[in-house]
């Protein structure tokens, strides 16, 4: 049997235990032998894709593939909203704000934009070019402007 099969059906079996049968989680995820994360991935894009149980009859296992798992969209990074940096950078400095808090607002904002890593790594490049202050170190009582 092909794998995208055997997948498909673990799939459906995935949601028939979870929306006709009711069980949680780690006992779908023990019964079909997946982790409870698969299983929790599984149902969240069947509710992404509005899917509910049972599924129709017509619903092919290709076309129930292609509800769950939809193609990406690729947009040119010239098409995706930068983020205000400054701001970006001045939040930052706040008690408990974090880069990754930061993108998911980011995220919230423009469901186009720059996934994670290449949101941090666009602000590394931005912050690298800030022109950050120079240490001076001075040994007490040496005033160089004296020499």
């Amino acid at each position: 049997m092909p794998a995208e099969r055997l997948s498909m059906r673990k799939i459906k079996e995935v949601l028939r235990l979870k929306f006709n049968c009711h069980l949680n989680n780690q006992a779908i995820a023990n019964s079909c032998g997946i982790g409870r994360t698969t299983v929790r991935k599984y149902v969240f894009r069947a509710a992404r894709a509005g899917l509910s149980w049972p599924l129709p009859d017509e619903l092919t296992d290709s076309e129930l593939e292609r509800l769950l798992y939809p193609p990406r969209l690729s947009i040119p990074a010239s098409e995706r909203p930068l983020p205000n940096w400054t701001e970006i950078h001045r939040e930052l400095k706040r008690k408990g704000v974090t880069l990754q808090l930061l993108w998911q607002e980011y995220k919230e904002a423009y469901p186009e934009g720059y996934q994670y890593s290449r949101f941090c790594d666009l602000y590394r490049a931005w912050a690298s070019m800030l022109d950050l202050p120079m240490r001076q170190n001075h040994k007490a009582g040496e005033n160089d402007d004296e020499n």
